[in-house]
């Protein structure tokens, strides 16, 4: 999954810090991100590459996180694609990087100017909103407002009866191949009565054995999805709420598809019951 970058290692302490020359830095166009194109990778500018162009652009640059020993910062600057090299490509870019940490590093900063961006005023007050120098963390010097990234736990659901899978494609959106059954979180319930909730509210079925699986960050949404398998539980008669689902069919083991990717939970929880990894 696209979190998994071992042998490197994540650090995402926050420190204030002033970029160096040789300090990278991530700077986004909406959700496109600034980079040089290689063969099958990214390359992300370092500071020295704008040394000459841009001389001060490490004077607000804002301390995101490390990757082994590359720090990177967030940039908010305009035209630096104008250094010849360096060019926006799409977000979805990081989805078909081969290396993982690359991808993660750009989705994660892009969570963060995402953050950022949404929270320049104090929705209590309306003044500006300032940013910490101990910790990530926006504040209100007015009215003493504080305002920590936002993280949505959603839950990604794996329904099975005997040895088919429930399947499903999602209505109105651009990603169109198939996927499980997933919903957010809502105020006062657990976890395991979102499964219940979204399976029942998207397809109609009752479930039951409701079993975890596991976690992954997906900041291309803000989420925390936590992945469960649950087995049917009565009719299979699929009643599809067609403002969130194209598709929900019922697929042998033997006939599912292989994902085309591998950094979501979802694909790897579909290739986990497509290849009988887990005896469900």
């Amino acid at each position: 999954m696209i979190h998994d970058i071992d042998p490197r290692v994540f650090d995402n302490m926050f420190e204030n810090r002033r970029a160096e020359p040789e300090d990278l830095f991530l700077a986004y166009q909406g959700n496109s991100v600034l980079v040089r194109e290689g063969k099958d990778k990214l390359w992300y500018p370092s500071f020295a590459d704008y040394s000459e162009s841009h001389p001060n652009l490490s004077e607000e640059a804002q301390f995101l996180f490390t990757i082994d020993e590359f720090n990177y910062f967030l940039v908010e600057e305009d035209s630096l694609d104008e250094l010849p090299g360096w060019v926006y490509v799409s977000s979805n870019r990081f989805r078909s990087e081969k290396k993982y940490w690359r991808s993660f590093a750009g989705v994660i900063g892009l969570q963060l100017n995402r953050w950022y961006a949404d929270h320049k005023f104090c929705s209590r007050c309306g003044e500006s909103l300032k940013r910490s120098e101990k910790e990530r963390m926006l504040y209100c010097p007015s009215c003493g407002l504080t305002v920590y990234p936002t993280i949505s736990p959603c839950v990604i659901v794996a329904v099975h009866d005997g040895d088919r899978l429930l399947m499903t494609k999602y209505a109105n959106r651009e990603y169109s191949n198939y996927a499980l059954i997933a919903g957010f979180n809502e105020i006062g319930e657990s976890l395991e009565q979102t499964v219940h909730r979204e399976v029942m509210e998207e397809v109609g079925l009752l479930v039951k054995n409701v079993s975890y699986y596991k976690s992954q960050p997906w900041p291309f949404t803000d989420t925390l999805l936590a992945g469960f398998f649950a087995e049917l539980d009565g009719s299979d008669s699929i009643c599809l709420d067609e403002n969130e689902l194209a598709v929900g069919v019922w697929i042998p083991r033997d006939e599912i598809p292989e994902p085309d990717s591998n950094i979501s939970l979802t694909a790897e929880m579909i290739n986990v019951f497509r290849r009988m990894e887990r005896l469900v």
